[in-house]
């Protein structure tokens, strides 16, 4: 099976009341974990790839575990590039193999943010591309991304129908209170998504895809152990899941989840060495990061996503 685009993929979330996780790979046992959870629960993925990990994993290198992945597991995988801030970036993807792509001019006034993701539009779907394009911006940093929260913005929900009818984007990433990384909210919060942005919006574009980003929940169980092998986390909060299954239920086609990944990784391998400082083989401590990072995803299909059995 070759790699596939998010079209049909969320056609069927939309109607199906669920969403399809997109979870960023940089190397092969995240690939692997990931792959294998979605294998065992017959459940639609996104792999994606930043910038960043571009750069540290090198495109060929990342084309080729995707490609394995789907040899190995028969899923149909749409590789997707998160946060593209550029042309030349979203230009680069899609002639390199990639089936969707995210360019993010967030940042720019909307005029401007309108003329770049419609110039990427028109690359893309000339070549069976779909792109993904953000209005609203949200607080946090994740690799390229810094954004601080004096600079975030909720989405205008009055500014969807303009943005979405000019671009001809397949897919609208929101702001409605998540936000890049671990440090999501201060310690002693309750996190309230803006549902009634999300609301609005979906009134304002019945039937369309919106996509959810920073949308990792922060296992506490994970912080924990990452401070107690030689970590400092304080005040790591992340998005409540029972909002973000709410949000899967409604419009809501795709959730972005990569720092949950993180410190599922290296929450495990602190651990190991902690437990085993006596051990330097890479495949010891590896194989347990991998198993862990299956577990936070298969967590996240049944109880997040709601995205188990829908091949």
């Amino acid at each position: 099976m070759p790699l596939v685009t998010s079209k049909e993929m969320f056609e069927k979330a939309y109607s199906g009341g669920y969403a399809i996780g997109a979870f960023n790979v940089n190397n092969m046992e995240i690939v692997q974990g990931i792959t294998e959870a979605a294998k065992e629960l017959e459940a639609p993925l996104i792999l994606q790839v930043s910038k960043g990990a571009r750069a540290y994993a090198n495109h060929t290198y990342l084309m080729k575990l995707v490609e394995a992945a789907i040899i190995e597991t028969g899923l149909p995988i749409v590789l997707h590039l998160d946060h593209g801030d550029s042309f030349e970036t979203c230009k680069s993807c899609i002639d390199g193999g990639f089936t969707s792509v995210m360019i993010d001019a967030s940042s720019k006034p909307f005029e401007e943010n309108i003329a770049i993701t419609r110039k990427v539009v028109e690359y893309a779907h000339d070549r069976g591309v779909v792109v993904e394009a953000e209005l609203g911006t949200l607080a946090g940093i994740e690799d390229e991304v810094k954004v601080s929260a004096e600079d975030s913005s909720y989405t205008r929900p009055e500014e969807v129908e303009e943005f979405v009818s000019r671009t001809g984007c397949d897919s609208l990433a929101i702001a409605i209170g998540t936000s890049h990384g671990a440090y999501k909210f201060k310690p002693g919060t309750k996190p309230q998504l803006r549902f009634d942005v999300l609301e609005e919006v979906s009134k304002r574009l019945p039937g369309f895809p919106i996509v959810l980003h920073g949308s990792s929940s922060v296992p506490q169980d994970l912080v924990a152990k990452v401070n107690k092998y030689g970590g400092a986390m304080p005040g790591a909060i992340g998005v409540p899941e029972d909002q973000l299954r709410h949000a899967a239920s409604l419009s809501v086609c795709k959730i972005n989840i990569d720092s949950d990944l993180r410190l599922a990784m290296t929450a495990t391998i602190r651990e190991f060495m902690a437990l085993h400082p006596e051990k330097f083989d890479p495949r010891e401590y590896l194989k347990p990061a991998r198993a862990a990072i299956k577990e936070v995803v298969a967590h996240k299909i049944v109880n997040v996503l709601g995205c188990d059995h829908k091949i």
